[in-house]
C-alpha cells in the first residue's frame, strides 16, 4: 500500500508528472542530475489525492458547474472554489494513507522541519508553468502538521487563482490531480530566483539572478526588492543592489516570521560575485538537462547551493532552430501580413512552401532572416528603408539590434555584378490594361487549377500540389505584377513626399487614392452593402439573422430559403459567396474556416449594414470618394502652378495622380489571388481526411491541420498517424496564443520591439503610424474577433490587426486604431479607399484603450487621444 501513496524523491523521474506532478518530477529529475544537491524528501502521490477526492460526493456536482464558468466569472469561481476546498479539507485522511505519509516522514529524521509544497499534474509544464497557483507551507515541523498541511496542499489546487488560470489555458479541472512535495527544510543565509534567460528581453545568453536574505518567500511575496545580477558567458555585466530592509527567516519550532535586517547589512550584496557566477554555471547545467530555459529557486545555505525548483520558463517566446552557431536576426512575417496569431502546422508549411522567400518557424508564427542584407552596407540601406516606410517600429528595432556591438558582422560588399546582356526592361507605363492583363492570368491560372485538381487523390493529389506551389510561386513573382505593385506605392510615396515639400501638407495621397478603382478588398465591403440592399425589405429574413446563432454553418443558406424573402437574399449571399467566400479572419493559414464553410460570419456585418445604412450606400459611397479624390487633384494641381516652376510641378504630379489611381487598386489583387488558390487547395486536403476518416485512420479530419504538408503526404500513404504527436501539437498550439510575437527576434532569443522616436505627440496620446489622413470623434469599439463585432455609425474600431476579411466592417466606421500595421499594409490601403482616419502600429492598443470610452485618432498625424472614460 505504501508504494502506492508515496514515492521518495530520489525514485522519481520526468516521466512520472501523472503520479508526482509537475513540481514532484522536475525536482526527482533535478537529484539524478550529477552536482546539483536536492533537499531530500518524498512526493504524496495523485492516487492519494483521487481517494480524497472520492470520499468527498459533492465536490463532483461542483466540479459540474465550475466547469461551465469561463475565466471572467470572477464572483462564482470564488464562490465555487471556495467550497470546494472546504470540502476537500474536511476529509479526514484514512490512517493507512496517514501511516504511509507519516512513515516517509519518520524517515527524514525525527521532528525534522519540512516544506510541504503544491505539485499538480498540470504545472511546471512548457506550455503552462502555473507559478505561485498553488500552496506551499515552510518549516512545517511534526507529523500533524506535515498531514494538516498536506490537506491543505490538494485543497489549494482549487484556488480561486488556479481555477481562473486553468480557465484561461483551456484546462479541463477533472483532467488535473494534485500531488504533495515534502522536503527537507533549508535554512538558507540567501535564497532567490535564476532566471537561464533574460525575462525581459528574452536573451538566452544572459542569465537573471534575483538574490535577497533569509528564506525565498520574501522575494516571491514581494516583501523586499531582491538584489539582481546579469550574467553573460561568466561574467556579471549587470548588478543592482537593492535596500533590503527585511527578510523572512524560519522559526525554531515552525513556522516563519518577517524580521528587520540590520542597518548595516541592508544594502550589502546577498551573493558574492563568485558565488553569483558559480549559481548561474549551475543554473545552465540544469536548463542543458532539460533542454529549455530554466526558471530556479534556490537556496545558499553553509554548505552551498540548494536547489528547491526548476519550472520551464514559458513567457519565452522560442527561437527559429538553425543548423549553425552564426547570429541570426529575423523579422516577423505577420505583422506585415496583418496577422499575428499563431498558425497551425498544415498553415506554416504551406505558406512556407509557397512563399518566396525562405521562412523560419518559432511559436506558431513565421519570420524571415534578414540578417545577410542587414550585413552588407548597400543591401542594408535599402532594406531599412522600405520596412521603415512599412512599419517605423520594425526598422527601430533592426537598428537597435546594428547598434548592439558586432551582433550584426558588416561584411564587405560583393564587387556590382555584370549587367545582364540585352537592353534594360522599359519603365512600366501608366496603363490599366496591363492590369487587366494581370487579372486576367491569374484568374486563368486558378481555372486551370481548379480544373486539373479535380482528378487528384492520393499520394497523386500530393505531387501535382507541390508542383501547383511551383506555379503558385511564379504568379507571385512575376516581374509585371511586382513592377505593378511597386509603380503604386512608389507612386503614393513620390505624391506625399513631394506635397509636403512643396504645399506643406501631409499625405495629400490619402484623399488622392480614394476610390481607386480595381480594388478588389475595398470592392469586397461594398459588394456587402449591396447583400444588405437585398436583405433590408424582407422582416423575415432580418428576424432569421438575428436568430441564427444556434444553427449549423451547413444548414445556414437551406433554412435561409425558407423565410418570405429568404431565396432572393441566399441568391446575394451566394453570389457574394462565389466571389469572396474563400476569404476570413487570418486567411494566411490555410486550417481556418473560410466564409464559404462558415457564412454565419458574415451575420453580424450583415445586420450592421441592414441597421446603419440607406438602399444605394454602396455605389454613393464609391462616386463620393471618386468625386472627392476628383476634387483634391483639381486643387493640388491649381496650387503647385501658382508655384516656381509650378508647371513642371503640376505635370510632374499629374503624372503620378494617374500612376497612383491605376496600380493602387492592385495592389491587393495578389492577395486575392493566393487566398483563392488557397481555398482551391485546401479543399483537396480536406477530401483527403475525409477518406482517412472514413478509413479509420484518423478520429476528425481536423486533426491533419496539426501535421505539415509532407507529414499529412505520408498519412495518406502509409494511412498511420502519430496520435501522440496531434496532442502535443495541439497543446502547442494553445500555449503559442499566450505569447507575444516581436516585430524582430534574434537568434539570441531577444526580442526587440522598436519604439517611436517623436516628439510632436501630445503628452499622453498614443503614438503610431499615421496612414490616413483626417481627424475623427467617436466611440472606441474594441473588437478581438470580427463575429463579435456589433458596431454603430461614428464607432471607432479598435483591434489588434486587419487583413482584408475586416474590410465589411470599415464601410460603418468612422475610424481605425490597430496595434500592428504600416503605411501599405492592407489595413491602411482600405481606411484610405474609405476616407477613413486611421492610425496603426499602435502599441498595445486593444489594452490601452477600453471599449466605450470616447478617443480622437489623428490619421493625418499618427496618435490617439482618449478623451473620456466608459460613458
Amino acid at each position: 500500500m505504501n508504494e502506492q501513496y508515496v514515492s521518495d524523491l530520489r525514485e522519481v523521474d520526468a516521466s512520472q508528472v501523472a503520479v508526482v506532478g509537475g513540481k514532484g518530477a522536475h525536482l526527482g529529475e533535478l537529484s539524478r542530475i550529477e552536482g546539483i544537491s536536492v533537499p531530500a524528501g518524498f512526493c504524496v502521490t495523485t492516487d492519494a489525492f483521487r481517494r480524497i477526492i472520492a470520499q468527498a460526493p459533492s465536490i463532483d456536482a461542483l466540479l459540474d458547474r465550475l466547469s461551465g464558468l469561463g475565466p471572467d466569472d470572477g464572483e462564482a469561481i470564488r464562490t465555487l472554489s471556495g467550497r470546494i476546498r472546504r470540502a476537500v479539507e474536511e476529509v479526514a485522511i484514512p490512517a493507512d494513507l496517514a501511516a504511509a505519509i507519516t512513515r516517509a516522514y519518520d524517515r527524514l529524521g525525527e521532528q525534522t522541519a519540512c516544506a510541504v509544497r503544491s505539485s499538480a499534474t498540470a504545472e511546471d509544464l512548457p506550455t503552462a508553468s502555473f507559478a505561485g497557483q498553488q500552496d506551499t507551507y515552510l518549516n512545517v515541523v511534526g507529523p500533524a502538521a506535515i498531514l494538516r498541511s498536506v490537506s491543505r496542499c490538494w485543497a489549494s489546487l482549487f484556488t480561486e487563482r488556479a481555477v481562473t488560470y486553468r480557465e484561461r489555458h483551456g484546462i479541463d479541472h477533472r483532467t488535473v490531480h494534485m500531488a504533495v512535495v515534502v522536503q527537507r527544510m533549508v535554512f538558507p543565509r540567501a535564497a532567490g530566483v535564476l532566471f537561464t534567460a533574460d525575462p525581459v528581453t528574452g536573451n538566452r545568453k544572459v542569465a537573471t539572478v534575483d538574490a535577497g536574505f533569509g528564506l525565498g518567500e520574501a522575494l516571491v511575496s514581494g516583501l523586499v526588492n531582491p538584489d539582481v545580477f546579469k550574467v553573460r558567458q561568466g561574467e556579471i555585466v549587470a548588478r543592482t543592489i537593492a535596500a533590503k530592509q527585511r527578510a523572512v527567516l524560519a522559526l525554531p519550532g515552525g513556522g516563519t516570521r518577517e524580521v528587520e535586517i540590520d542597518s548595516g547589512r541592508r544594502e550589502q550584496p546577498a551573493l558574492t560575485d563568485e558565488q553569483v557566477v558559480r549559481l548561474v554555471r549551475l543554473g545552465r547545467r540544469i536548463e542543458a538537462h532539460f533542454g529549455r530555459p530554466q526558471d530556479i529557486e534556490w537556496c545558499l545555505a553553509d554548505d552551498g547551493f540548494h536547489i528547491v525548483q526548476s519550472r520551464p520558463v514559458t513567457t519565452l517566446f522560442p527561437v527559429p532552430e538553425t543548423d549553425d552557431q552564426d547570429n541570426h536576426v529575423y523579422v516577423s512575417v505577420g505583422h506585415g501580413q496583418m496577422m499575428t496569431d499563431p498558425m497551425k502546422p498544415l498553415g506554416l508549411s504551406v505558406w512556407q512552401l509557397t512563399a518566396m522567400a525562405p521562412m523560419h518557424v518559432a511559436g506558431g508564427r513565421l519570420f524571415v532572416d534578414v540578417t545577410p542584407r542587414l550585413a552588407s552596407p548597400a543591401s542594408r540601406a535599402g532594406l531599412l528603408d522600405v520596412i521603415g516606410r512599412g512599419d517605423p517600429l520594425t526598422r527601430d528595432a533592426l537598428e537597435t539590434v546594428l547598434d548592439n556591438g558586432d551582433f550584426v558582422p558588416s561584411l564587405p560588399d560583393e564587387a556590382p555584378a555584370e549587367p545582364p546582356a540585352g537592353p534594360a526592361p522599359a519603365p512600366i507605363e501608366t496603363d490599366p490594361a496591363i492590369v487587366t492583363e494581370l487579372v486576367e492570368r491569374s484568374e486563368e491560372f486558378l481555372v486551370a487549377l481548379e480544373r486539373d485538381i479535380r482528378t487528384k487523390t492520393g499520394p497523386a493529389l500530393f505531387d501535382f500540389l507541390l508542383d501547383a506551389f511551383e506555379e503558385h510561386k511564379r504568379v507571385l513573382s512575376d516581374p509585371l505584377s511586382i513592377q505593378a505593385i511597386m509603380a503604386g506605392m512608389e507612386a503614393t510615396w513620390w505624391l506625399n513626399d513631394k506635397l509636403r515639400e512643396w504645399l506643406g501638407e501631409k499625405n495629400a495621397a490619402d484623399t488622392l487614392t480614394l476610390s481607386a478603382p480595381g480594388n478588389i478588398t475595398s470592392e469586397m465591403g461594398l459588394a456587402l452593402l449591396d447583400v444588405a440592399d437585398v436583405i433590408r425589405p424582407h422582416p423575415e429574413v432580418v428576424a432569421f439573422l438575428h436568430d441564427v446563432e444556434e444553427l449549423e454553418d451547413d444548414a445556414f443558406l437551406d433554412e435561409l430559403a425558407k423565410v418570405a424573402g429568404g431565396a432572393e437574399a441566399r441568391r446575394a449571399v451566394e453570389s457574394y459567396l462565389d466571389r469572396y467566400g474563400m476569404r476570413c479572419v487570418g486567411e494566411i493559414d490555410i486550417t481556418r474556416p473560410r466564409w464559404r464553410e462558415r457564412p454565419t460570419t458574415l451575420v453580424p456585418v450583415l445586420l450592421d449594414n441592414v441597421r446603419n445604412f440607406e438602399p444605394g450606400a454602396a455605389e454613393r459611397r464609391f462616386e463620393q470618394g471618386r468625386l472627392q479624390a476628383l476634387r483634391k487633384e483639381q486643387d493640388v494641381l491649381a496650387r503647385l502652378r501658382a508655384l516656381p516652376d509650378g508647371d513642371r510641378k503640376a505635370d510632374e504630379t499629374k503624372r503620378m495622380i494617374d500612376r497612383v489611381r491605376t496600380f493602387i487598386g492592385y495592389r491587393e489583387y495578389p492577395k486575392y489571388g493566393v487566398i483563392s488558390r488557397y481555398f482551391v487547395y485546401k479543399q483537396a486536403l480536406m477530401a483527403e481526411a475525409e477518406r482517412l476518416v472514413r478509413a479509420g485512420a484518423l478520429p476528425e479530419k481536423e486533426d491533419v491541420f496539426y501535421l505539415t504538408f509532407q507529414e499529412l503526404h505520408d498519412v495518406v500513404r502509409t494511412h498511420e498517424v502519430d496520435g501522440r504527436l496531434i496532442r502535443q501539437r495541439k497543446d502547442a498550439f494553445r500555449s503559442y496564443h499566450a505569447l507575444t510575437p516581436p516585430r524582430v527576434l534574434t537568434s539570441d532569443g531577444e526580442a526587440v520591439t522598436g519604439s517611436y522616436r517623436r516628439d510632436d505627440v501630445p503628452a499622453g496620446a498614443l503614438t503610431g503610424v499615421a496612414v490616413s489622413a483626417g481627424t475623427v470623434e467617436g466611440r472606441a469599439r474594441v473588437v478581438l474577433d470580427m463575429a463579435d463585432a456589433y458596431l454603430e455609425a461614428g464607432d471607432i474600431l479598435v483591434t489588434p490587426f486587419t487583413d482584408p476579411s475586416w474590410s465589411p466592417l470599415f464601410v460603418g466606421i468612422a475610424g481605425l486604431v490597430t496595434e500592428v500595421g504600416g503605411l501599405m499594409t492592407h489595413g491602411a490601403v482600405i481606411a484610405r479607399e474609405y476616407g477613413l482616419p486611421a492610425v496603426v502600429g499602435v502599441d498595445r492598443a486593444t489594452r490601452r484603450i477600453r471599449d466605450g470610452q470616447r478617443i480622437r485618432v489623428h490619421g493625418t498625424d499618427g496618435y490617439v487621444e482618449i478623451l473620456s472614460g466608459t460613458p
